[in-house]
């Protein structure tokens, strides 16, 4: 497959969707390959900037503006993540004999090694991340997908004996149709429902993961994957739930396994292994009981390859990821937290659950996904809140959540709403509502879109600013 994956492209006309950061290493190595790369951006190629200019001299044909997905006839097509696969144009495109396909898509189909995949609502990047650091291989492990790596590109680089864990969204799952060895959804709840058509294509496209695995990784505590795994129960695939609490007798069959949280010990339960301890809760450096389960997924996915002490040398070590619960620092006596990857209500809520032990100031909103904001506003009376600062396109409907709940009126006098709609006010705003003791905490509940291009960018903005307080 090394010598004809690069044989398959040659002679051939290939259109890539996008100048992002899936298709930049992409359009290099297809390039000096193919007949013709053509890559078409909504963007001019003045607003692509450097990416604009390094596929020009890669000799690709660009083609931008709101027309830039007309005519499309290339031989090969790679659909970027964000663009729906049943748009008319792609639909045109297949009938003139196009294949349409995915950076993501057609790794995965070439499966060059062991893959551990994971897709979830909330927790897949830190799971994912976990996962690449318990992975034992006699290779090395590649960590990539959703999580900001590419991985097609480095295809030739990967050898059988390698591991590769992976993020992967609902976006890529939509068209995903290939092998993984070990595939994980940590949770479904209301997500990006600007985009897809409802919660049953979401679910469906969550639930494509597993449709090639040779085991299942579900949440037992989570209602949507648990009726996902009764229903894969009802096959020969083996299932690995997870839980916070001990599972019901009688719930594992012979080829099932579990890991699950009890008195603040995490074990777990494999054929032929009998119940084993595998660590305290308290070895894990990351705050959070949300952090426990993603832990016991990442353990439930590379059983058989890691152990214990790799299990524990890991959690007592791994300070977290950037942008998830990040220590930003401390000035007068106010600690700063970037979690701009919290783009759900049930993100924040997990968020704030890590740090109920102290006065919260919360700034929240950004991005429409059209979700509702209900649970945002139930973690907000069930934590130590105090002032919520409120910024971006979902300001208002995070406003109504609050204030319409049934619970508002017991906490008004106790918690202040704060309206800006410049970001960086915003930003301000909190430190003049922070005291010595609080800890003020960028979680917006929403995705970044209408202020950034993603939230790095945004957690990046948060961090600046903080870091230039005087």
């Amino acid at each position: 497959m090394k010598t004809s994956l690069k044989e398959y492209f040659s002679g051939k006309t290939v259109s890539l969707l996008g100048a992002g950061i899936s298709n930049m290493p992409l359009a290099e190595m297809l390039a000096p390959w193919c007949k013709k790369l053509t890559v078409r951006d909504k963007k001019s190629v003045q607003e692509l900037g450097e990416n604009g200019k390094k596929l020009i001299s890669l000799g690709a044909e660009l083609i931008t503006g709101e027309d830039y997905l007309s005519g499309i006839d290339e031989d090969i097509v790679f659909r970027s993540p964000g663009i729906r696969p049943d748009i008319p144009e792609l639909e045109a495109a297949r009938a003139c004999g196009s294949v349409v396909t995915s950076e993501m898509e057609m790794f995965l189909s070439l499966h060059p090694c062991p893959t551990f995949a994971v897709t979830g609502s909330d927790g897949k990047s830190t799971t994912t991340t976990i996962t690449s650091k318990l992975l034992e291989p006699s290779g090395k492990t590649i960590l990539g997908g959703n999580i900001g790596e590419p991985l097609l590109y480095r295809y030739h680089d990967i050898e059988e004996n390698d591991a590769v864990a992976v993020e992967l969204s609902s976006f890529q799952l939509m068209t995903i149709d290939a092998p993984i060895d070990v595939a994980a959804i940590t949770n479904i709840t209301p997500n990006h429902l600007n985009w897809h058509t409802g919660m049953d294509e979401y679910i469906a496209a969550k639930r494509k993961i597993l449709d090639h695995a040779d085991r299942a990784v579900l949440n037992y505590d989570n209602d949507v994957t648990r009726e996902i795994a009764t229903e894969l129960q009802k096959t020969s695939t083996p299932v690995t739930f997870f839980s916070l609490s001990p599972l019901p007798s009688g719930l594992l069959r012979d080829i099932d396994s579990a890991a699950w949280l009890e008195n603040d010990v995490i074990y777990s339960l494999f054929p032929g292994e009998g119940k084993i301890e595998i660590m305290k809760r308290a070895d894990i450096k990351l705050p959070g009981i949300h952090n426990v389960a993603n832990y016991m997924t990442a353990i439930a996915l590379t059983h058989g390859h890691t152990s214990v002490e790799k299990i524990r040398e890991v959690a007592r070590t791994f300070g977290g990821v950037e942008h998830r619960l990040e220590f930003v620092r401390v000035l007068d006596g106010v600690t700063y937290i970037n979690g701009s990857i919290d783009s759900s209500p049930t993100r924040t809520a997990a968020a704030l659950s890590a740090i109920a032990d102290r006065p919260v100031v919360l700034i929240a909103g950004g991005y429409d996904k059209n979700i509702p904001y209900e649970p945002l506003a139930d973690a907000i009376f069930s934590s130590s809140v105090h002032t919520v600062v409120l910024t971006g396109a979902t300001a208002e409907k995070i406003y109504a959540a609050i204030t319409t709940h049934k619970d508002y009126e017991k906490h008004a006098g106790s918690l202040t709403i704060v309206k800006n709609a410049d970001f960086d006010g915003a930003i301000n705003d909190a430190r003049s509502a922070a005291k010595a003791g609080d800890t003020v905490i960028l979680s917006p509940a929403s995705a970044s879109f209408d202020r950034f291009p993603n939230f790095e960018v945004r957690g990046r903005r948060f961090k600046d600013i903080v870091n230039n307080f005087e």
